[in-house]
């Protein structure tokens, strides 16, 4: 089942659709908030008056990630739910045709962080940190997020930060390129509005063809390794690493 109602679709000038992320206290992914996400996007990426789209929040982080508590007691069903979540509803935003532009106004963490790394454009405040724990969750990565993650990191930023699992701040994150911007908090988003405007208004055909070049071989190698569900996802110290987390 689907849920985009945690998504808030604000319609700017010139063809620019904002949507606002704002599932309290900290837009915790679940595999129906997920899903509704790729709808979103599916949505958004077929439609021709769409230009370009903003993503943003009003809560004090972008994402954390999963609910960890509620994550604990995930069956093997739960477990395959929020593995094909995160797999199409990221894919759908790295793929999709149309400018993304990301203001992360406050942190990205663990899945969280790839509202950051499937967006074309990244706009972050001073105090925003950015990071893949999922090492310390104890749980490897599905596979859209991973090639999502290694087509858009270096080979060095991608070891730092996947096999020690801990966060970095903005000023790391822009002089990697991992974002491309830092400016005050409260100006985060008209930033990524007005940048998203200038993207908006490239040739879109154009835009949409050369962002294929650059992602398509990721794109068909993430849609054909997603096409058998793995039993579950989970190993035997995912449970007490979850807990370790949260004390």
């Amino acid at each position: 089942m689907a849920d985009s109602s945690w998504i808030t679709r604000i319609n700017h000038e010139n063809g620019v659709v904002e949507l606002s992320l704002n599932s309290p206290p900290v837009n915790a992914l679940t595999p129906e908030a997920l899903m509704g996400y790729r709808d979103v996007f599916l949505d958004l990426g077929a439609d021709d008056a769409v230009r370009a789209i903003v993503l943003s929040s009003p809560l004090k982080v972008l994402s954390a990630g999963l609910n960890l508590k509620a994550a604990q007691g995930f069956d093997q069903a739960e477990q395959r739910a929020i593995v094909d979540g995160l797999n199409q509803g990221f894919l759908a935003q790295y793929a999709c045709p149309k400018p993304v532009i990301c203001a992360a106004a406050g942190a990205a963490i663990a899945g969280g962080f790839f509202f950051v790394l499937a967006s074309d454009h990244r706009i972050a405040s001073p105090n925003a940190q950015f990071g893949l724990a999922e090492v310390r969750v104890g749980v490897d990565f599905p596979v859209g997020p991973f090639e999502i993650a290694r087509a858009t990191l270096s080979t060095n930023d991608l070891r730092r930060l996947i096999l020690r699992g801990q966060p970095i701040g903005a000023d790391d994150a822009l002089a990697a390129g991992i974002i491309d911007k830092i400016v005050p908090r409260e100006d985060v988003l008209s930033e990524a509005l007005k940048d998203a405007a200038e993207f908006g208004a490239l040739p879109s055909i154009a835009h949409a063809s050369i962002k294929h070049q650059i992602r398509g071989e990721v794109i068909a190698k993430i849609k054909a390794a997603t096409a058998d569900a793995p039993a579950a996802w989970f190993n035997a110290q995912t449970r007490a690493a979850m807990q370790k987390m949260l004390e």
